[in-house]
C-alpha cells in the first residue's frame, strides 16, 4: 500500500496493532475482503477495535506490584523485557514448590536483587 493510500484504520491495524489482514479476519470472526475494506476506510466496528487493541497489549493491572507487566500476543512480558510463555510459568513454579534449601536461598537473593535493582531503574 502506497503512503497517500494508507488510512487511519490500515496505520491502526498494521502499525499500532501490528496484525497483518488475515490475523484480523480471524481475531475479529470477519472476511478478509471485510478488513480489506477497513484498510481503504470503511469504519471498523468499536468491538472489533477493542478486540485489536487488546490482542496487541493488555496491561495486567494497574498497581506497583505489577508495573511494566503486560500480556502481548498471549505471552506474559515483563518488566525486562522478557517474554515467558504459560508453560515456562507453570515449570517456574513448579521449580519454586520443589522448596529445597538451595533453591530458598537462591530465590530470596534473586527477589532481594531484583527488588533492589528495580528501585534504580
Amino acid at each position: 500500500m502506497r503512503y497517500n493510500e494508507m488510512t487511519k484504520n490500515f496505520i491502526f491495524r498494521f502499525y499500532e496493532c501490528r496484525l497483518d489482514i488475515e490475523e484480523t479476519a480471524k481475531l475479529c470472526f470477519k472476511s478478509v475482503r471485510t478488513v480489506k475494506k477497513w484498510d481503504k476506510g470503511s469504519t471498523i466496528p468499536r468491538e472489533c477495535k477493542r478486540l485489536m487493541r487488546m490482542y496487541k497489549c493488555r496491561v495486567l493491572y494497574d498497581n506497583d506490584e505489577w508495573g511494566g507487566f503486560s500480556v502481548e500476543r498471549n505471552k506474559l512480558k515483563t518488566p525486562t523485557g522478557q517474554i515467558a510463555s504459560a508453560q515456562q510459568i507453570l515449570l517456574g513454579l513448579a521449580l519454586l514448590e520443589i522448596n529445597s534449601e538451595l533453591e530458598i536461598k537462591t530465590s530470596r537473593h534473586l527477589i532481594k536483587t531484583a527488588r533492589m535493582l528495580a528501585k534504580y531503574f
